[in-house]
């Protein structure tokens, strides 16, 4: 009675982690459209409330700020569950964290100032809510254009990693601009939750240094 032993190629397909197919960027690059499909289809099934214009502006930036916390989670998720296949899904939530970034800016623009670029600069001029969001997302501008592996081979490996830093400012920043936006309505749960979701992240980040030096000394 022989035995069929399984090829190697079949061995390693089985072994292979289901974060490593390449159906599991399709499922997340579909997952992270979803808040966008469903607001476009809010605003044009009129069936965002009786501020339609508020809800698209206050769900596109709840969504910046949410895809921005995922984003800084996958590093110390990755490490503290050992799964380093998480690693290549930051890209995708980085470059989705702009583009929400960018509609939330866009439907400021064009809903509450009617695309008036003069209206738009004293807005931002006057309310310090909006420049801080404003600052954030440009700030988010040069990540986004340097997600790139021809951007890291033409950067240096140290410089991309030292401009990417600027992750951490644009998170502060943008927990900032939530919190004022909140402050005009005393609602400051939310505020609360994302707080303690970012000084984790950032925490953690500060504590892995420290440990990390401490090591090297």
């Amino acid at each position: 009675m022989s035995s069929v032993l399984p090829s190697p190629t079949r061995v390693a397909h089985r072994k292979r982690p289901w974060l490593l197919h390449p159906a599991a960027k399709v499922l997340l690059f579909a997952a992270c459209l979803m808040p966008f499909g469903w607001l476009a289809m809010g605003a044009v099934t009129d069936s965002l409330g009786p501020n339609p214009a508020e809800a698209l502006i206050r769900g596109f930036g709840d969504w910046t700020l949410r895809f921005l916390c995922l984003t800084l989670a996958v590093t110390p998720v990755r490490q503290w569950t050992h799964t380093p296949a998480l690693a290549r899904f930051r890209r995708m939530l980085g470059l989705y964290t702009f583009f929400y970034g960018c509609l939330h800016f866009l439907c400021y623009a064009w809903l509450d100032k009617d695309l008036l670029l003069h209206d738009i600069i004293t807005d931002i001029a006057k309310r310090p809510f909006i420049l801080v969001g404003t600052l954030a997302l440009v700030l988010m501008a040069p990540l986004a254009a340097t997600s790139f592996n021809r951007a890291i081979k033409a950067l240096g490996a140290p410089r991309w990693q030292r401009l990417h830093q600027l992750v951490y400012a644009t998170v502060l920043l943008g927990l900032l601009h939530f919190f004022w936006m909140r402050a005009g309505k005393n609602d400051f749960a939310e505020v609360g939750v994302y707080a303690a979701i970012v000084a984790v992240l950032l925490g953690w980040r500060v504590l892995s240094r420290w440990q990390h030096h401490r090591t090297k000394a």
